[in-house]
């Protein structure tokens, strides 16, 4: 049986150990998502359709996602603001 600093050591080496893990594994999804992800460039004069995130008065996301609309549109843009 292990007691007093033995115990705190061997504990804390195994968070250590399983926080090294999951930043390997994050650091691999986020590899893959990063491989898929692609920059998005629009145009003046075509048509976009944007991401709706409904909020209620207190600012909560809605329960009820079935029947919650997830883009509204299309808009078309009118000019590029920028580069």
């Amino acid at each position: 049986m292990i007691v007093g600093p033995e115990m705190v050591q061997q504990t804390t080496d195994k968070v250590k150990h399983i926080r090294a893990r999951l930043k390997v594994t994050q650091d691999r999804q986020k590899s893959y998502a990063d491989k898929r992800c692609r920059p998005l460039e629009f145009e003046a004069g075509e048509h976009v359709f944007l991401r709706v995130t409904l909020t209620t008065g207190v600012g909560r996301a809605l329960k009820a996602r079935k029947l919650t609309p997830k883009f509204i549109g299309p808009y078309q843009i009118t000019e590029r603001i920028g580069k």
